[in-house]
């Protein structure tokens, strides 16, 4: 008896379908149908009705997979905390992260930790949309919106959080003049995320004023972008400050209103719900904090 063909009959029950279980397995659709129709012929039952755009249990699939799904993930958890209680980082970290930070803080990290653990292997999947780690087969997931996140089935850690301020060129500060006040502020353009409600500016004295960002120069889901309309001088950035170090240094961009705060960026860490976390995982999220106390600059611990 062929228990992956089993298996592989859960994973397609559980993503809803062929193509959706072979992309997060990384397998060929045609062997996932090839190990179900397998499965089928040696029970002698069909456990699957296939049309052209949905899939459907039958009475036997649904009673075969209600069953036999509980015992494949008390294997997989079973093996994972036997991974993890080795001492040894290695295999492959799977982690999808946001462009910016992917760019700027974990492949770095990445880098580093590489470096050290010869054995392990790092997958970085660089994209905005927070997904649920067990659903899409990733060890870490960093989550740096400010927005809901998925809860189920899963754990949310905080990871630190970065400083973040505003930012312009010389040539939009030429045009408009330096900014004294957050009145002086409002009369410059913005570039803004589409997502961003208004941008909370807390003044030296405490105070916090909201800036409305409902007529920006320049929307983009990408801080790429808009730090390439900065550096053009087409408006004002918010963004974290490690982001612009570089700019900065180069006098490229200047930072404004030094005294006022702005409301800093949470970095959490979505991580499969498990008792035993993999020593691979550990690893790397000791690095990035370790990484974060090397720059306090830029980040603020929890």
């Amino acid at each position: 008896m062929e228990w992956r063909d089993w298996e592989l009959f859960c994973e397609v029950v559980e993503h809803g379908g062929f193509t959706a279980a072979a992309r997060v397995l990384g397998h060929p659709k045609s062997s996932l149908s090839a190990a179900v129709q397998r499965l089928e012929a040696n029970l002698g039952l069909r456990l699957i009705e296939r049309t052209t755009r949905h899939l459907r249990l039958t009475d036997s699939g649904e009673t075969i997979y209600r069953k036999v799904r509980p015992l494949f993930a008390a294997l997989h958890d079973t093996h994972s905390e036997a991974l993890a209680m080795s001492s040894a980082v290695a295999g492959t970290l799977r982690i999808k992260a946001p462009y910016e930070f992917g760019a700027h803080h974990a492949g770095p990290v990445a880098c580093a930790v590489m470096g050290r653990y010869p054995e392990l292997a790092i997958r970085i999947d660089v994209e905005h949309d927070i997904v649920n780690p067990i659903a899409e087969n990733y060890d870490i997931v960093f989550a740096m919106l400010e927005a809901p996140l998925p809860s189920a089935g899963i754990v949310i850690r905080r990871v630190f959080t970065l400083e973040r301020g505003l930012f312009a060129a010389p040539a939009l500060l030429e045009k408009f003049g330096e900014p004294r006040t957050l009145d002086d502020l409002r009369k410059l353009p913005l570039l803004t995320g589409p997502s961003d409600p208004p941008w909370a500016i807390t003044a030296p004295g405490g105070a916090v004023e909201h800036l409305a960002v409902d007529r920006a120069r320049l929307t983009s889901s990408n801080a790429h972008v808009r730090l390439q309309a900065a550096l053009a001088g087409h408006g004002v950035l918010r963004v974290t400050a490690s982001y612009t170090r570089a700019a900065v240094a180069a006098g490229q961009l200047r930072r404004l209103l030094p005294d006022h705060a702005c409301e800093p960026l949470n970095v959490h860490a979505l991580l499969p719900a498990r008792q035993f976390v993999p020593a691979k995982v550990r690893c790397f999220l000791d690095a990035m904090e370790a990484h974060a106390r090397g720059d306090p600059e830029a980040y603020i611990r929890p």
